[in-house]
């Protein structure tokens, strides 16, 4: 069975775990022409670039938006619903399994958010993850997953940061609360640089599809090792590091 551990010393992030991924072997062509079967409205364009955080080589995933899509919303992302999100990913033609793996990322982040806000799942309306890259993100890790035939995901304890973070209600503390509230169950702790180092969308793609492991299971063959960077320069290495296997 081919699985992955996700490594999260650093954190983990949307573009963290597309970088891994892409630096882990799946084809950044591939993960475009599969995002294009979402038929987004959006100017965006991905981008993976090649980078060193504290000496350790890693890719660098980006989503860029077209300045004039930007312009048109203040300077903000395009918010989106829940409901828009869905009918966005169950009327592309992507595969049945990354549409299955990406709803039940969103349908967590759907949850958390409506419970923070005390409003109906159905009724939430994403503001930081439901902007144009952390559908990428997470419908491109999805992709990336079918790309490599994972059947298992695990999960390390997770560095969530510390300190603030500002975001559309305004100065909320590290863990930000959708993302306190999907890593309830999992061991967290943080280390190393008053940042956001663990965000709702990594911490979705963790509740909705990982299971914890303290360590590496001694069943598991580690065949590469690859590493996704993150937007800090911190003391640590701002990265997250995924070994790729075989579970015997």
């Amino acid at each position: 069975m081919k699985a992955i551990y996700l490594d999260c010393f650093a954190g983990i992030s949307g573009n963290m775990l597309l970088g891994a991924f892409l630096q882990g072997g799946v084809p950044l062509e591939h993960l475009k022409d599969e995002l294009r079967k979402l038929s987004l409205p959006d100017a965006y364009e991905l981008r993976a670039s090649k980078t060193k955080k504290n000496g350790i080589s890693a890719v660098f995933a980006d989503v860029w938006l077209e300045p004039h899509h930007v312009e048109e919303h203040d300077g903000h992302h395009h918010h989106r619903s829940w409901a828009d999100i869905r009918r966005l990913i169950e009327e592309s033609s992507l595969s049945e399994q990354v549409k299955e793996q990406s709803l039940a990322v969103f349908d967590s982040l759907a949850g958390a958010e409506g419970k923070i806000h005390d409003c109906p799942k159905e009724k939430v309306t994403f503001h930081e993850v439901g902007a144009v890259d952390s559908i990428v993100d997470i419908v491109g890790a999805a992709i990336c997953l079918e790309y490599l035939a994972i059947e298992k995901v695990m999960v390390s304890p997770v560095n969530t940061g510390s300190g603030f973070v500002k975001c559309a209600h305004g100065l909320m503390p590290v863990p930000a609360p959708a993302t306190a509230e999907l890593l309830r169950g999992f061991p967290v702790y943080h280390k190393g640089a008053e940042r956001e180092l663990a965000t709702p969308t990594g911490a979705a793609f963790v509740h909705a599809l990982a299971g914890y492991e303290e360590n590496m299971p001694g069943n598991f063959c580690v065949e590469r090792i690859a590493y996704g960077a993150g937007s800090w320069d911190l003391s640590i290495p701002n990265v997250l590091r995924v070994y790729f296997g075989e579970m015997s």
